[in-house]
């Protein structure tokens, strides 16, 4: 009865595994597996924690599992990063690894995550005895006082995929939590921070934390998986923010905040009011969010944020012709792009865009006015990919028939159509390459026309930015000639 007292958490994503992220060297602890961690604690289980961020492989884990002897193995991946919602190939072999060694030395294997929430039957051939379907905390609790009580039938338990007489069986979805200010802070005392620590300042030049202030997102468009958190919308609100914050602030004192929320401060009077508190509090903030254009065009609304200490914020731009937005029930305007862009200037933060190349029916016309809508408005970052299908969504369903065996990307980097299309994969390939050293010679270009206005104010910064222009005007001709052959191939 002791053993299955004894929790042993871990995660499937490993850092190495990665190549561009391991490059990039900014990794966020698995704040969801914390949230679960913590949670049972709460209920008097006694919680290990093994972080695979820096591991080497699957069978790191198993001088643990083989001194503590958990009861239970838990595979709970944070479905708060993007990173583990791409359900990338390497991660998935490495969560099949440790299912099967964690199983050959005794425990019960359970998993909850993007990838296993899509694929439970394969999770379940594979060694997992329980995967949670969705939000996980209370159906973890449930499953294991279910075990621990003697009892072998769960098909009461909502949110959750077994094995019955070697047949795959899912229960009916469990509702989403609502109240999430009624879960504890995650367990930050079970990380060990100075690994991150150390791969943020040598990588960027600060250290960086994330933490979530609400769980799913109301929005329609078609090509975006919500497996864990769905299209509701819940937060908790600014004053249990606050408090995590000066948490953190006092065990880590770390510089930099990213809000790892699909969409940041959409509650009426949120952003106001945790303004207010960061104000009060005297807590100083510098941070990150990810929300919406036209979620950013009231005034007072964006320099909330920015008196609060939000430095960027990036939007699903997505693409700059309409007729692409509309395709993919984007909901969002080329207009309100332009207008929340400048407004975010205006008051000092930095407005970032994610960009989607290879949507269905996407033209080179459409490509091109991509190109001018951030040649025009020349945001801070820019991230691109190309479409990308995963399971549950109306774009997954639109282009299943052309998907083969491959499904999912193996790293972050692999950027693979895997649909017919207008252009082939490699011309997609290509169309990254040209489009940041485009992006580049457009901001080289813009910093070198304000030094040559006014060369009585230079900066470092300024300076260096101006000068690349000298690398990054040639290399974007380069990489357009590439891009242009290739087309002619089509």
């Amino acid at each position: 009865m002791e053993q299955l007292n004894n929790i042993l958490f871990t995660h499937s994503y490993f850092l190495r595994f990665d190549p561009k992220q391991w490059a990039i060297g900014q990794p966020y602890a698995p704040l969801g597996t914390l949230y679960a961690a913590s949670n049972m604690r709460m209920y008097d289980y006694q919680v290990s924690f093994f972080d695979n961020m820096f591991s080497h492989s699957a069978n790191d884990v198993v001088p643990l599992i083989e001194k503590l002897k958990p009861g239970f193995f838990v595979i709970y991946d944070d479905g708060f990063n993007y990173l583990t919602k791409m359900c990338l190939t390497n991660m998935r072999e490495a969560a099949f690894d440790m299912c099967k060694l964690a199983k050959q030395r005794g425990c019960t294997v359970i998993v909850s995550s993007s990838d296993s929430t899509d694929r439970y039957k394969e999770y379940l051939q594979e060694g997992a005895d329980y995967v949670i379907i969705g939000e996980a905390e209370q159906t973890l609790l449930e499953l294991t006082n279910t075990i621990k009580n003697g009892v072998t039938d769960v098909s009461n338990i909502q949110g959750l995929a077994y094995h019955q007489n070697d047949f795959p069986l899912k229960t009916p979805a469990r509702p989403v939590l609502k109240d999430l200010d009624s879960l504890p802070l995650p367990a930050w005392d079970l990380v060990d921070i100075t690994p991150y620590r150390e791969s943020w300042l040598s990588h960027a030049g600060y250290f960086s934390m994330n933490v979530g202030t609400t769980r799913g997102c109301p929005f329609k468009c078609n090509w975006c998986a919500k497996p864990i958190y769905g299209n509701r919308y819940n937060s908790r609100s600014p004053q249990n923010v606050i408090k995590e914050l000066k948490l953190m602030k006092q065990m880590f004192n770390m510089d930099h905040i990213w809000f790892c929320d699909d969409i940041f401060g959409l509650k009426p009077g949120w952003v106001k009011e945790f303004a207010a508190l960061v104000k009060k509090e005297g807590l100083k903030l510098r941070y990150k969010i990810q929300s919406r254009a036209d979620l950013l065009l009231d005034n007072e609304e964006v320099l909330a944020m920015a008196s609060s200490g939000c430095e960027n914020v990036w939007i699903g731009a997505e693409s700059g012709s309409q007729r692409i937005l509309d395709a993919m029930d984007k909901g969002t305007t080329i207009e309100q792009i332009g207008t929340a862009t400048k407004l975010m200037k205006k008051h000092d933060i930095k407005p970032s865009f994610f960009i989607q190349f290879g949507y269905p029916g996407e033209t080179r016309e459409d490509i091109g006015l991509t190109i001018s809508m951030i040649n025009d408005l020349l945001p801070h970052e820019i991230g691109i990919s190309v479409s990308y299908p995963l399971p549950g969504t109306l774009f997954f369903e639109k282009v299943k028939a052309d998907l083969l065996q491959k499904t999912n990307w193996t790293d972050s980097d692999e950027m693979a159509l895997m649909f017919k299309n207008t252009f082939t994969p490699a011309y997609y390939k290509q169309l990254h390459r040209y489009v940041h050293q485009n992006y580049h010679a457009h901001l080289a270009k813009y910093n070198l026309l304000k030094l040559l206005k006014d060369p009585f104010k230079p900066n470092v910064k300024r300076l260096r930015k101006a000068a690349s222009f000298l690398y990054h005007a040639p290399a974007t001709l380069i990489e357009g000639f590439k891009l242009d052959k290739l087309e002619k191939t089509i």
